[in-house]
C-alpha cells in the first residue's frame, strides 16, 4: 500500500534513529549482560511505538529471550529476529557514510527487528486492521547455534500460520531466501599412543597420522550434485615436534540440502572408522539445523510478497542459500516460512557490514503490506 510507503518515508531519520540505539547497545552472545542490555533497549521500542510490554523468557547462561504479543485472533503470524550478534564489544562502532549505515550486527539483524516494529506501527498509526495477531519472538542465542531458544522457537511456530524471518535479504539483489541449506557441527577426538620420535619411533602410533586418513575421508564426502558440502574447518594435534602426537581433533561443519540426506551424511561422519591400527576415535555432533526446504506453500507466500514489493516500487527475487536461520527450525515444522524480509545492505559478519538507509522505508512498507493479505 502507497500509504505505507508515505508514511515511513517520512519516518525514515526516526526509523534511523531507532536502528543507531540498537546497533550501539552491542551485544556479542557470549555475553548475557550486554544481551540483556540490547534487550532492554529493544523492549523500549516495542513500549514506545506499539504500547507493547515484552514476555520475558528467563536465561541462566545466554540472554533472556523476550516474546511480544500484538493484536488478537485466532490465527498468528510470528516474526522471527535475534538481537545478540558475532562482534565483541569495541569491535566496530556505529557510523554513517552516504547512504549507508555501518555497526555491529546492523544487518545480521537488529536493522531488521527495527523494520518490522515499524511495518506494525504504520499498520496502528494509519488504522489498518490485521486479520491475525502478530508474536515477535526476539531469541539471544541464534548466532552460536539457538540451543536455548530452539524450544521456544519451535513451540511458538507450531501455533502459527506463517512465520517471517527478518534476516537479511540476499546481498546486491535483495533477494528473499525460499530455502537454505541444514547446518551441522561434529568434533572428532583421536587418541594414538605418544613415543620418542627420535628414539622410539616404532613404538608411537600418530594420531595426526590418523587425523590426515580422516580429513581425506570426511572432505570425500563432499557432492555439489547433492548441494552437500562438508568442510573440516579446524584440525589440530600433537604438542611437540619430537613426540609421536597421542590426539588431535577435528572441528566439521555440515551444508545439506534436504533431511534424507542430513541422515545419510550423519550416520557416515558417527560411524567413521579409524584407518591405523591402535587408533581410536570419538564423534560427537548432529546436524543442528534442518534444512529449510522449498514447498508449495513457501512459494504461495514468496508470490505473495512479490505482489506487495511491487506495490512499493521493489521488484523481488528469490534465493537459496547456504548458511541456517532461526527459519531452517520452523520450515521442518511445517509452518510456511519466509526468509530475508530484512534490511538491505551487505556484510554480514564482515567489518563493512552495513545497511542502506534508503530502504528501510521501503522494505517496511513490503512487510506492512504483507501482514495486511495474510
Amino acid at each position: 500500500m502507497t500509504e505505507f510507503l508515505h508514511y515511513l518515508q517520512e519516518n525514515q531519520e526516526n526509523i534511523l534513529g531507532d536502528v543507531e540505539r540498537v546497533v550501539k547497545a552491542e551485544s556479542p552472545t557470549h555475553d548475557k549482560q550486554a544481551v540483556d542490555r540490547c534487550g532492554e533497549v529493544f523492549q523500549s521500542l516495542f513500549a514506545e511505538h506499539l504500547g507493547l510490554t515484552a514476555e520475558i523468557i528467563p536465561m541462566e547462561v545466554t540472554g533472556n529471550h523476550l516474546r511480544f504479543t500484538y493484536g488478537e485472533g485466532s490465527g498468528q503470524i510470528l516474526i522471527l529476529g535475534h538481537i545478540d550478534t558475532v562482534w565483541d564489544i569495541g569491535r566496530l562502532s556505529y557510523r554513517i557514510e552516504g547512504n549507508k549505515a555501518f555497526g555491529p550486527g546492523i544487518q545480521d539483524m537488529k536493522g531488521g527487528i527495527v523494520q518490522a516494529i515499524w511495518a506494525l506501527k504504520a499498520c496502528k498509526d494509519l488504522g489498518v486492521s490485521l486479520k491475525k495477531k502478530v508474536v515477535f519472538l526476539c531469541t539471544s542465542d541464534e548466532e552460536t547455534g539457538s540451543a536455548s531458544s530452539r524450544e521456544y522457537i519451535e513451540l511458538e511456530a507450531k501455533k502459527s500460520d506463517v512465520v517471517l524471518v527478518v534476516e537479511p535479504p540476499e546481498a546486491n539483489t535483495g533477494a528473499l531466501k525460499t530455502s537454505r541449506k541444514g547446518v551441522g557441527h561434529f568434533t572428532m577426538r583421536i587418541r594414538g599412543k605418544a613415543s620418542h620420535a627420535g628414539n622410539h619411533h616404532e613404538e608411537g602410533i600418530s594420531a595426526v597420522e590418523e587425523m590426515a586418513h580422516q580429513i581425506l575421508f570426511l572432505q570425500g564426502l563432499t557432492d555439489y550434485r547433492q548441494g552437500t558440502t562438508i568442510n573440516v574447518g579446524v584440525a589440530s594435534g600433537g604438542n611437540r615436534s619430537n613426540v609421536v602426537a597421542e590426539s588431535a581433533q577435528l572441528d566439521i561443519d555440515v551444508r545439506i540440502n534436504r533431511l534424507s540426506e542430513a541422515d545419510r551424511i550423519r550416520s557416515l561422519i558417527l560411524q567413521s572408522t579409524p584407518h591405523l591400527e591402535g587408533t581410536t576415535l570419538q564423534i560427537d555432533g548432529d546436524v543442528n539445523r534442518p534444512p529449510m526446504e522449498r514447498t508449495a506453500q513457501t512459494e504461495k507466500l514468496y508470490h505473495l510478497a512479490t505482489a506487495c514489493a511491487k506495490e512499493v516500487g521493489i521488484s523481488l527475487t528469490e534465493a537459496h542459500v547456504g548458511g541456517g536461520s532461526d527459519g531452517n527450525f520452523t520450515a521442518a515444522l511445517g509452518i510456511p516460512t519466509l526468509d530475508g524480509l530484512g534490511a538491505m545492505g551487505d556484510g554480514p559478519h564482515a567489518e563493512y557490514e552495513h545497511i542502506l538507509i534508503d530502504q528501510l522505508p521501503m522494505r517496511a512498507a513490503m512487510l506492512a503490506s504483507l501482514m495486511t493479505r495474510l
